[in-house]
């Protein structure tokens, strides 16, 4: 075991160190000019259409699409999750205070890199039985034309999400029941394999359900806490913000090396948690019924402000205000337990292993979805998505029972593979995101409070696209 993490680390080490932050950022600042700052300038906007709960039915089958709100609510259950509370701890433990900065900066600028990927997604999208169905190996196969391209990216992500990432969530699950309870790995593996059962074989629409029900909840329950905390230490909030700047930036930290290391563990954690760039929200994105492609890419830009900007951040100040992070024995979810206990007592224990139940079960839902509309992408044998059903569900229980390094080794390996090929792929097909970028700000300069968009608005590309007529 200890041969295979040191390999994975190894290969880690090179993707993102040399690759991935340079790309990252670099695809963040080249979008963030080309769309006017769009992730800053339109903001009112975004928070108008997350108001836009409407649904249409589908006429072939009766069945009513997924509408924007819930679609946003999916992709946010699989943003908000482990990445958000063992992340940024692990991020802190291992890269420094800074590392939050960095945080900021890569939802800042990849915010932007969201909005281009899911304003795709919606361009490219097709009719499903239920609902619709889109992401990037569409964009890849329709836009790139490049089938074999498409196809790699869909295994890609089919064991990044509901394979590695799903064995992430379940193992910090795990970790928190056992800090806050002593409960027995095995059983909670048993009961989370269970219930990811029964709800993934209900499809999209039962997933759209549960999260717009689930989210909500924890995420209002968890800021909740996090802001008597900040209260609580309020006289202490500059200082923390003095602290992750200085730390990210300062004279010490650049002798040591700890500015890179601060760099690459807020850019892979923050990427991990927001998923800005990575391809995945684009495939809920996709099933959205909207009238405008970049309604769901300016939509799904506010879930990379909500997931990094509010809530990572409310877990760094938690822990950053206790100041646990500095003995250097704990990283994970038993940092945040034990950060969060120095604040409220031992229930911040017991209140951090049932936030992180549903916000990591929620994300073990969305997970499988994109798995399953990749699958889709590559086979329709019904036999085939039955076995996949089953691996996922195997998932679970594999990470409910594998190491902690393990399991976080292989997500990020996959990670940083995946993004590549996504991005790849919007820096050349980002110009028609653009394009309907200035279409929609047009019709809202014109007066019209909902724009339309048809497909002969591109004539150059109107052959490949399916859903806009």
């Amino acid at each position: 075991m200890d041969t295979i993490l040191n390999g994975l680390n190894s290969v880690n080490d090179v993707l993102w160190t040399y690759i991935l932050v340079v790309v990252l950022i670099g695809c963040g600042i080249w979008f963030t000019i080309k769309t006017k700052f769009v992730q800053f300038t339109m903001l009112g906007e975004m928070v108008r259409l997350l108001g836009d709960n409407k649904k249409a039915k589908n006429e072939e089958t009766g069945k009513k699409h997924i509408s924007s709100l819930e679609a946003f609510f999916v992709s946010i259950a699989t943003r908000i999750g482990t990445g958000n509370l063992a992340g940024v701890a692990t991020a802190i433990a291992v890269g420094g205070p800074g590392a939050v900065f960095w945080m900021w900066v890569v939802a800042l600028l990849g915010s932007c890199s969201a909005f281009i990927e899911s304003t795709l997604a919606q361009l490219y999208k097709e009719k499903s039985e239920d609902s619709f169905i889109g992401g990037p190996a569409y964009y890849i196969k329709k836009g790139l034309k490049s089938p074999k391209m498409a196809v790699l990216f869909a295994v890609l992500l089919i064991f990044t999400f509901p394979l590695a990432f799903t064995s992430v969530q379940s193992n910090t699950i795990c970790e928190a029941f056992s800090s806050a309870f002593g409960t027995d790995g095995l059983i909670i593996g048993i009961i989370l394999t269970i219930c990811t059962l029964v709800i993934i074989f209900g499809g999209i629409s039962r997933i759209a359900k549960i999260s717009s029900i689930i989210v909500p909840i924890m995420a209002i329950g968890y800021l909740s806490i996090a802001l008597f905390v900040i209260i609580l230490n309020i006289e202490n909030i500059p200082y923390i913000f003095k602290l992750i700047v200085s730390d990210a930036f300062g004279f010490e930290q650049a002798l040591g090396g700890g500015i890179g290391m601060a760099m690459i563990q807020g850019i892979k954690r923050g990427l991990f948690s927001n998923e800005a760039g990575m391809g995945s929200a684009p495939n809920v994105a996709a099933t959205a019924n909207v009238s405008h492609p970049v309604k769901q890419g300016l939509i799904q830009t506010l879930g990379v402000f909500t997931d990094t900007l509010i809530v990572c951040t409310c877990t760094a100040f938690i822990i950053l205000c206790s100041g646990v992070y500095q003995s250097g024995n704990l990283n994970g979810i038993q940092l945040t337990q034990s950060a969060l206990n120095t604040q409220i007592g031992d229930i911040g224990t017991i209140f951090v292993a049932i936030a992180i139940l549903f916000f990591a079960f929620s994300s073990v839902l969305g997970n499988y979805y994109y798995g399953e509309a990749n699958l889709r992408f590559i086979t329709s044998n019904k036999r085939v998505m039955f076995i996949f059903r089953l691996s996922t569900a195997a998932m679970v229980m594999f990470g409910a029972l594998v190491s902690l390094d393990v399991a976080w080794a292989l997500a990020d390996v996959f990670m940083g593979l995946m993004t590549l090929c996504n991005i790849v792929a919007i820096c050349y097909l980002g110009k028609y995101a653009i394009r309907l970028l200035e279409d929609y700000r047009r019709q809202r300069r014109e007066g019209v409070k909902s724009p339309i968009f048809k497909k002969e608005s591109l004539p150059d590309i109107a052959d490949d696209i399916e859903c806009w007529d």
